[in-house]
């Protein structure tokens, strides 16, 4: 199985590989997602470690369970061979109807064949009014047109 684009990266494969992230995490299937790492990869989310696609695919099912109405954008920091680092950020609420603006970095590690073996992710949790979103767009994919991060100002 391979998932192009392959390393070492360019501005635009990083770009790219990024986009792609941040579509399927968006679309959250689980199961989808998890298919875009390594069988063993390795994860830190917060103060959680994980390793393989099972444990990860579990993960997220518990995520987006109980992060409502997810909306996440996500923006090349920097790239290097095989190798790219992100920031972004994702809007939820709870099931009491508090909205969050969660803020990250994340560090990815890719194999040859363009599966992601590592990821490291620290992120912080802002609560927010629901006047204060700005990620309004329907449950799904990011316009093409919708602003980014650097665009708003995040």
């Amino acid at each position: 199985m391979s998932r192009p684009p392959f390393p070492p990266f360019t501005a635009e494969t990083a770009a790219q590989k990024a986009r792609m992230a941040e579509d399927a995490w968006n679309g959250r299937d689980p199961a989808r997602v998890a298919l875009a790492y390594t069988e063993d990869s390795r994860w830190r989310n917060r103060a959680e470690f994980l390793q393989g696609r099972a444990e990860i695919e579990a993960f997220l099912t518990r995520k987006w369970t109980r992060e409502l109405e997810y909306r996440l954008i996500k923006e090349v920091w920097a790239w290097h061979g095989n190798r790219i680092a992100v920031r972004f950020a994702y809007e939820w609420r709870d099931d009491s109807g508090q909205w969050f603006r969660s803020y990250g970095n994340e560090n990815w590690e890719f194999d040859e064949h363009g599966l992601m073996r590592t990821r490291i992710a620290s992120i912080n949790d802002l609560p927010i009014r629901a006047d204060q979103r700005l990620f309004h767009w329907p449950q799904g994919r990011r316009p093409e047109d919708h602003p980014g991060l650097s665009e708003l100002g995040l």
